[in-house]
């Protein structure tokens, strides 16, 4: 089969952590003709899709992870047209910005024997801190608001709470914020641009102090889940800003979470999704590229990707039967 794989520059890619190059490294083990689209690689030409695309064979040493890399199989790009495809992951970060907008846009013009992980209309559909705000009973108590006078409101109701942008990724922008502190005014001017600008707000949960629990979900089930533990210096736990990595377990609290999460995921068609739980209550729900992939197989020993790309694989069959996606 060919998968195609909308990323970054394959000069960004680090090879010990990125989920993007293991789920590449375990197609190509399976025989799959491994494609690297870059952005802007995308034509669409008398209705018919077109891929500006590098075949690359991903190499793992898993003894010496710095030698891990690409060999270039063809040196200059190719031309792939949509009848030569049979999966296409997007899997560039975030932003959501105007780029990998139009890149849903084109992309919605394959046929539906293609499988795409994740979905474009899910993508576009799920804003990854305000799409939860929906789900009322597992979520922490949560503003978004351009006003100040809301936002002074919310902070003298919940004391301590947390700012960061609807539309930031990485724990970048990320603020805690108590009551009274001198800095809390200019925080909110500058994030919402002097009220031009959305910022979300949620009341600040205690159990932050241990971290914060990612958790993979393929097709809405569970997949694995780890613990991002924050240094001692930065209140954010995200792995990007010094956090790491510890074991922790699926509660009933998470199961619950997820239950409540699956049938909206599946509807959308986002089959590989990251969500983000502190103390049994959702922050956020990953779709555009979400990672850990393989922080959870050094901490357990085991290869998640192989479920990844066993799931593809099904995908491909049950599209190719149905035209379509039969969902369940």
């Amino acid at each position: 089969m060919n998968f195609v794989f909308l990323a970054d520059p394959l000069s960004t890619f680090d090879f010990p952590t990125d989920t993007t190059f293991i789920c590449m490294v375990e197609s190509a083990n399976r025989g799959h003709t491994v494609f690297f689209l870059p952005d802007g690689g995308i034509s669409l030409k008398d209705g018919k899709v077109f891929f500006r695309v590098t075949r690359v064979i991903p190499q793992l040493l898993e003894k010496q992870m710095s030698a891990c890399g690409f060999v270039v199989a063809e040196k200059d790009s190719m031309i792939l047209s949509e009848d030569e495809v049979d999966a296409l992951f997007i899997r560039t970060n975030p932003p959501f910005d105007a780029a990998y907008l139009m890149n849903t846009w084109l992309l919605d013009r394959l046929p539906k024997r293609i499988p795409i992980i994740n979905s474009p209309e899910g993508i576009r559909t799920v804003n990854e801190k305000i799409w939860a705000t929906q789900f009322t009973s597992i979520i922490p108590r949560t503003l978004v608001t351009r006003h100040e006078e809301d936002f002074l409101n919310f902070l003298e109701e919940e004391k301590d709470i947390v700012l960061k942008p609807t539309d930031g990724y990485g724990g970048k922008s990320v603020f805690r914020i108590r009551a009274g502190e001198t800095n809390q005014n200019v925080i909110f001017e500058t994030m919402s641009q002097t009220g031009k600008k959305e910022v979300i707000l949620q009341s600040y949960l205690p159990e932050a102090e241990v971290g914060d629990k990612r958790i993979l979900l393929l097709n809405g089930e569970p997949l694995e889940a780890l613990l991002r533990v924050h240094p001692a210096t930065d209140h954010r736990n995200n792995l990007g800003v010094g956090g790491h990595a510890e074991p922790t377990e699926i509660t009933t609290e998470d199961e619950k979470i997820i239950e409540v999460l699956k049938p909206e995921l599946r509807r959308l068609g986002l089959y590989f999704v990251g969500i983000d739980v502190i103390g049994g209550k959702l922050i956020e729900v990953n779709v555009t590229s979400p990672t850990c992939l393989q922080a959870m197989n050094h901490l357990y020993g085991e290869k998640l990707e192989v479920e990844v790309i066993d799931f593809v694989e099904t995908l491909v069959e049950r599209f190719n039967w149905n035209g379509n996606d039969a969902q369940n």
